[in-house]
């Protein structure tokens, strides 16, 4: 260590204390951030008010990702079987038209009525797991349930309602597994 003497501590205090005198009377705000970065506890209740709200933030994040999950989740187990079905639907659209060719041909033979509740019992199958038909023919046009495969001038039905359905269209609970194809009446034939 240096060693001084008396008289040059005393000089470098009285400095010390003029400049502070300077200071406070030129710039009273310059001495009150100056006494509040100097007193530890004011940064230190900055620092727990922003690691309380970063605390809080990060809880109200982690419930909302919980939630969404639980969500995901559940429509996951919802709709799990939603391509099996789309798969059979396919399957019934083709028995269908098997079953209105024989129909045809002999309407009363017992293969007939048998292959015949074998597709009520099918369609009963699905129906109990959220499969719905869409009905679609003398109904009004709706893009988000119908494809319009063709438009046909009408005299019985006006502009934008379905003629006839060359495909059934089906939902799964509350969401669309295929639309139904349809022929749009364009209004009365020119």
């Amino acid at each position: 260590m240096k060693k001084t003497s008396v008289t040059e501590q005393i000089k470098g205090t009285e400095r010390l204390a003029s400049a502070r005198s300077t200071s406070s009377s030129t710039a009273p705000a310059v001495d009150a951030e100056r006494s509040q970065a100097e007193d530890p506890t004011v940064s230190l209740q900055a620092d727990l008010d922003r690691f309380r709200d970063l605390a809080l933030r990060s809880q109200a994040d982690f419930e909302n990702y919980k939630k969404r999950s639980a969500r995901e989740k559940e429509e996951a187990i919802k709709y799990a079987n939603s391509s099996l079905l789309e798969r059979l639907v396919a399957i019934i659209d083709n028995f269908e038209l098997g079953l209105e060719a024989a129909k045809g041909e002999s309407g009363q033979s017992p293969i007939y009525s048998g292959m015949t509740l074998v597709l009520k019992q099918l369609k009963d199958l699905l129906a109990e797991n959220g499969l719905q038909p869409i009905e679609a023919e003398g109904k009004k046009f709706d893009p988000n349930l119908h494809e319009a495969i063709a438009h046909e001038p009408s005299d019985q039905f006006p502009e934008g309602i379905v003629l006839r359905q060359t495909r059934r269209g089906y939902r799964l609970k509350d969401r669309l597994l295929r639309p139904s194809s349809v022929v749009v009446s364009s209004g009365p034939g020119k």
